[in-house]
């Protein structure tokens, strides 16, 4: 009986880790999880087994258990969860184009401080630095920063 316990939590521990790493790799509970069930069946190895044999356990389980790792690094099956793209563009990036400092439009709708600004023939978000601007207000490009538009009445 002592060596179907020891045996259970050592298979368990092993499956365990394997599971972290093949499968829900960055979540570390698993794997954590794993670690525990292997310590406490080699610490169990020492209770109930001569000290000779609890080190062979000892031992075996290390080793069991550095070739589950290696293992499920060298398999490759990780990389299918790990991010290999990079976004490198930006939202909104031309969004301020055709659009300069001093710019007249008209409100197509009320500002409390954000709303609709017309520019020539398009329609804009825009943030009011006058607070609230009803609608059909005459008003003009303060600033364009950080691809935000600053209107102010004329």
């Amino acid at each position: 009986m002592a060596w179907f316990i020891l045996i259970s939590l050592l298979i368990l521990g092993i499956i365990l880790v394997l599971v972290e790493i093949l499968f829900v790799p960055g979540t570390t509970l698993v794997g954590i999880l794993g670690m525990i069930f292997t310590a406490v069946g080699i610490f169990y190895a020492f209770q109930a087994f001569e000290y000779q044999t609890a080190l062979v356990i000892t031992g075996m389980a290390a080793t069991f258990n550095l070739i589950v790792i290696v293992y499920g690094f060298r398999s490759g099956l990780w990389k299918k969860f790990s991010l290999k793209d990079t976004i490198s563009s930006r939202s909104f990036d031309e969004r301020l184009l055709g659009l300069e400092v001093g710019q007249k439009g008209t409100t197509v709708s009320d500002f409390r401080p954000y709303g609709k600004v017309e520019f020539g023939d398009k329609i804009y978000e825009a943030k009011s630095n006058e607070g609230y601007l009803p609608f059909g207000t005459e008003v003009y490009i303060e600033k364009l920063e950080n691809n935000r538009i600053i209107i102010n009445k004329q």
